[in-house]
């Protein structure tokens, strides 16, 4: 009886380990071919500079979800930790480190926000700057007319009158142009500065056309920005729910062996072992998918 004991915490350990590692790569790459069109690396800053931009946007939890998220958390940790080791110590030193866990997934929900922010700003400069060359015939009129505008919100507004400076200061767009491309790594940020460049310095004719067809190229690639959002959003959702479920296959160990011969059996060191391994291995795959999910939202 003992070593079917072994073997199905043996097995409940592997399934859980092959399970996450091959349906890992699935979802990178289910996430990936989904994101062809999508969000570029973003400016660099502060996690303090974050935090402060997504409170201004009105997205940080409030005082009242956190309690319920710290809640949710202990509850849940102390209920399945609990269930693995019957053990009420174990089942609270469980709980702090789960609560614990939760600045870490807040550091990684802020920085998907921003990243979302900076991407709908970029979506907008570079939208209306071409709409604004249309009229002024001109890169740095565009810019002081988009700036101007208000449309923008900092950083990216702020960026925008560094470039202006840079013009009037140098002569030419091209210190601008590589401060921004440098600030902001996005394609569409890249090909359209590069289309201006042709314009401004080389005389390209058929202009118009060419920036009919670069406007057309954003909303494409913004309309599969959002796209990917909602489907990405789904999948994460059935992700945390299979997650969980991983989580309490020690029931039907349980159901198999019966409650009784299960208990007996934590008194053994090696089962205590591999019961805090189930536990590592799958919340390991847990924060590693949420921290791929809020960090890598696009490829390059």
């Amino acid at each position: 009886m003992d070593i079917i004991i072994l073997l199905l915490v043996a097995f409940v350990i592997i399934f859980v380990f092959v399970y996450r590692n091959s349906s890992g790569e699935n979802v990178y790459k289910y996430i990936v071919t989904k994101s062809s069109f999508i969000y570029e690396r973003y400016a660099p800053f502060s996690y303090k500079e974050i935090r402060k931009k997504v409170k201004d946007l009105g997205q940080d939890y409030t005082k009242r979800q956190y309690t319920i998220q710290i809640a949710v958390f202990a509850i849940a940790s102390l209920v399945i930790s609990y269930l693995y080791f019957y053990n009420l110590i174990i089942s609270i030193i469980y709980m702090a480190l789960a609560i614990t866990v939760i600045p870490y997934l807040t550091y990684l929900r802020s920085k998907r926000i921003y990243s979302e922010f900076i991407f709908e700003q970029i979506q907008v400069y570079t939208t209306n700057t071409i709409m604004e060359f249309s009229t002024t015939q001109s890169f740095i009129k565009a810019l002081e007319g988009v700036y101007e505008s208000g449309v923008l919100e900092d950083p990216v507004r702020t960026d925008v009158k560094v470039m202006i400076d840079l013009a009037y200061e140098n002569g030419t767009i091209d210190e601008s142009i590589t401060y921004m491309n440098n600030k902001y790594d996005y394609y569409m940020v890249k090909n359209m500065h590069q289309l201006f460049y042709q314009i401004t310095n080389e005389g390209s004719k058929d202009a118009g056309e060419s920036l009919e067809n670069m406007s057309q190229d954003i909303d494409m690639l913004v309309e599969g920005v959002y796209r990917d959002r909602i489907d990405r959003a789904a999948f994460h959702k059935k992700f945390l729910q299979f997650g969980v479920v991983l989580y309490l296959m020690v029931m039907l160990v349980q159901f198999l062996l019966g409650v009784e011969t299960y208990i007996n059996m934590l008194s053994q060191p090696i089962v205590q072992i591999l019961l805090h391994g189930v536990i590592i291995i799958n919340t390991y795959f847990l924060l590693n998918g949420e921290k791929y999910y809020n960090e890598n939202v696009g490829a390059e």
